[in-house]
C-alpha cells in the first residue's frame, strides 16, 4: 500500500506538533516545580523540554517538510516499529532529566538515575539500527521484485 507525501507530511507534522505541545508540558511543570522548590534550580529541570522539542519536534518537523519532496527522494523515511523505539528513547531522556532535576532539588542523588540515561540512549540507538536496516513495506517488495523475478510462462 502506498500513500501520497501529503498524508505522510501530515503524520509527520502531527508527530512533531505532539512533541511539541510535549516539550511545553514539559517547561511548564518544571517552572511550577521550581517556583515550589525554595528558589533551588536544577539545571536538568530546566532543561528537560530539551530532549523532546530537539530530538522529537525539530527531526519530524524536517521530515513533514522536506520528506515527501522530489529534492529528497533518497530520504529514507523511518517504519513504525523505529520510530516507536524512538519516541520511547525521547520520553525515557524527558523522564530522567525530570527524575534527575527532582532529586537535585531535593538535595540527594541516586545512583539509579543513571540508568534512565543508559535506557534513553539504548533505545535511540536500536531506532536508529532499526531505521538503517530496515525498509518500508513498499520499498521491500520493490527491492525483492528486483532481486528474483518471477519466471513468466
Amino acid at each position: 500500500m502506498t500513500l501520497s507525501t501529503s498524508v505522510i507530511n501530515r503524520c509527520f507534522l502531527k508527530i512533531a506538533l505532539n512533541y511539541l505541545l510535549f516539550s511545553i508540558f514539559v517547561a511548564f511543570f518544571g517552572a511550577v516545580y521550581e517556583v515550589f522548590s525554595h528558589s533551588v534550580y536544577s539545571y536538568f529541570m530546566l532543561y528537560a523540554f530539551a530532549f523532546p522539542l530537539v530530538g522529537g519536534t525539530l527531526p519530524y518537523f524536517l521530515l513533514a517538510m522536506y520528506g515527501g519532496s522530489a529534492r529528497f527522494a533518497k530520504i529514507k523515511l523511518p517504519t513504525a516499529l523505529s520510530r516507536g523505539f524512538y519516541h520511547c528513547g525521547i520520553v525515557t531522556l524527558t523522564v530522567g532529566s525530570v527524575i534527575c532535576g527532582v532529586l537535585e532539588i531535593y538535595g540527594t542523588t541516586s545512583y539509579l538515575s543513571k540508568y534512565y540515561w543508559i535506557g534513553g540512549g539504548v533505545l535511540i540507538l536500536l531506532s536508529l539500527i532499526l531505521y538503517r536496516t530496515t525498509f518500508p513495506a513498499s520499498q521491500e517488495t520493490d527491492q525483492f521484485q528486483e532481486e528474483s523475478p518471477m519466471p513468466t510462462e
